[in-house]
């Protein structure tokens, strides 16, 4: 009893920048904690070791390690819900009152704290009534503890006396895991005193014609009504969603559009003022000027009153009518108890959806791409097609080029060759004309770059040329103009052997046996005889034929090609002999002979 510290030594603590427990080394107050005597490794041993078996002794796992109480129960609170009677000596109205107070546990060091609600108005201090501390529980020096605490007993602190009426779950849950049987929850006593001050909520009686009891009685209320205001007969009309408010005390009106972000509408909320609003006008006077005079209720024989108002009724305010499709909570309150209407059901104002009319598209006309002339019938300023970018960037600046010839009954276009190009990235064509001097025929871009489609197909589903249908001999139709395939570079060739799933096999095979020819040349040419050697000769060959008068190289290749019927590139040395003795060339026999 005649302790007075209690303070804890530290047990926690850092260290190289990592938290990390110790044991105490002091009691709780500074008491002298006795060292073991025996190592740690004797203590050890001693929690493993067990019973001696025949087969030796058996090893228990060893202890948990330390941890501090204020670690294992931070923030851990139990909870009670109690009240205490306190007397009121110094009013005739009472002579107790009921106080009702949560009493709080904390759990890391035993310490009780009492705080009561704030109730507004009550005019007593209220909030913590009690500091957390430890609370004394005899005059023996015993302190409470959790065991002592259950629902359904009187707790005595400091010579006020509560009554645990109820517990939270956390509490229950952990007292019953302790071994104590929680008691069943009672009921909470409220205080009589403020239970006769609480107003009591009176129905809503009609207004009699004393208007200031009518501003009195229905004062701050307001029945709410959702509206709709169709305006689409006139030019730029539209629906527009309104809610109109009718004041209970003085009988005015207010209507107030409901607006959005960004509707591109003047930010006028205010449709209709609050005021008075006539529904049937008496007799008037012909003389009368009605819309300069303010009205009375001398030209007035009836006003708007909250009988006017109803769902699914159209109602018209100042020469607009208003479609009322629902109310508020507040207002179906005020006509059930008033007028005794139960059905409240909203009506339905969303917008139907248009029917969707189904677009038309003309045939094309057959001016520029198809794709091209659609985007015309899709918007009023017509958009470029949408292209391939993936396509686009996996074959940009891959081009597959074609050696053609026009098939025309002119003797004149039978030597004009072109080069077709097939642009793999859009799927385009464009043709070049290589110029020819003195040919008469002005050469360059023959067509533009652009997608040619094939014949037979219709401008409603054109079928454009792919790089599958260009063959050594195959004709394309470019626009009415025939041309035939005559000539490739070998870029097509490796480009369909990379590729060679994604095309017929017609197509790679037919390219495959026009450079079959060269590829046989050059094999037997670099097999046969040393390179320098070759190189030598070919010097040999071009110095001879510029001692000879201009050469025509042309008639040359054209007169090999024509002997040669069969395309395998070769020729037999007396066929070779007759075309260089028709040319004379070279002049030299031995070196003839070496060629």
């Amino acid at each position: 009893p005649q302790k007075t510290s209690f303070h804890r030594s530290q047990t926690l603590d850092f260290k190289n920048g990592y938290a990390f427990s110790r044991l105490p080394r002091e009691g709780v107050g500074g008491e002298t904690l006795f060292p073991n005597q025996l190592s740690q490794d004797e203590l050890d041993d001693l929690c493993t070791k067990g019973a001696t078996l025949t087969y030796g002794q058996v090893k228990r796992s060893a202890p948990s390690r330390f941890t501090p109480a204020f670690v294992e129960y931070d923030k851990k609170v139990l909870k009670f819900d109690a009240y205490f009677q306190e007397e009121v000596a110094t009013s005739a109205e009472e002579h107790y009152r009921i106080r009702q107070v949560g009493i709080y546990y904390y759990l890391e060091d035993d310490s009780i704290c009492v705080i009561e609600p704030v109730v507004k108005n009550s005019g007593l201090l209220q909030g913590k009534l009690m500091k957390r501390h430890r609370v004394p529980k005899n005059e023996q020096g015993d302190y409470y503890h959790w065991k002592d605490l259950n629902v359904g007993i009187d707790l005595t602190m400091y010579g006020r006396t509560y009554r645990l009426v109820n517990c939270d779950s956390f509490t229950k849950v952990f007292l019953e895991s302790q071994g104590i049987v929680v008691n069943p929850p009672e009921e909470m006593v409220s205080d009589p005193y403020t239970e006769q001050r609480r107003p009591v909520q009176k129905p809503i009686k009609p207004a009699s014609p004393d208007p200031f009891r009518q501003f009195l009685a229905y004062d701050t209320k307001v029945l709410r009504f959702y509206a709709i205001w169709d305006d689409t007969n006139c030019p730029f009309g539209d629906h527009h969603p309104c809610i109109i408010h009718y004041f209970l005390a003085d009988d005015t009106v207010e209507v107030r559009e409901v607006r959005k972000r960004n509707d591109g509408k003047d930010p006028f909320p205010v449709l209709m003022r609050r005021q008075r609003l006539p529904k049937i006008f008496g007799d008037k006077k012909k003389n009368f000027p009605s819309c300069v005079l303010e009205i009375t209720d001398h030209e007035v024989q009836e006003w708007y009153s909250p009988k006017d108002f109803s769902i699914g009724k159209s109602i018209t305010l100042l020469g607009r009518t208003f479609l009322i499709y629902d109310m508020d909570k507040f207002t179906q309150d005020f006509y059930h108890e008033k007028y005794g209407v139960t059905d409240f059901q909203p009506v339905d104002v969303t917008k139907k959806p248009a029917e969707k009319v189904e677009q038309v598209i003309p045939p094309h006309n057959g001016f520029g791409v198809p794709e091209d002339s659609l985007q015309n019938c899709l918007s009023l300023i017509p958009k470029p097609p949408r292209k391939d970018i993936i396509k686009m960037l996996e074959n940009n600046l891959k081009v597959l080029r074609y050696q053609v010839a026009l098939e025309s009954p002119v003797p004149e276009d039978k030597n004009r060759r072109f080069i077709l190009s097939y642009f793999l990235s859009d799927d385009t064509i464009s043709i070049y004309e290589p110029p020819i001097r003195n040919s008469g025929i002005p050469g360059g871009k023959y067509l533009k770059r652009t997608k040619v489609t094939k014949p037979g197909s219709t401008p409603e589903n054109p079928i454009y040329y792919e790089p599958s249908d260009f063959t050594i001999g195959s004709t394309i139709e470019v626009f009415g103009h025939r041309f035939f395939i005559t000539d490739t570079d070998e870029y097509v060739l490796n480009y369909l052997e990379t590729n060679a799933e994604s095309f017929p096999a017609a197509t790679l095979q037919s390219i495959r046996d026009h450079f079959r020819p060269r590829h046989m040349v050059v094999e037997t040419a670099s097999s046969g005889i040393p390179k320098k050697d070759l190189d030598d000769l070919i010097v040999e060959v071009q110095k001879e034929l510029k001692l000879l008068e201009p050469f025509n190289t042309r008639q040359f290749h054209e007169a090999f090609h024509h002997f040669d019927k069969d395309g395998s590139g070769f020729l037999d040395k007396t066929r070779f002999l007759n075309i260089c003795d028709r040319f004379h060339v070279p002049t030299s026999t031995i070196l003839l002979k070496k060629v």
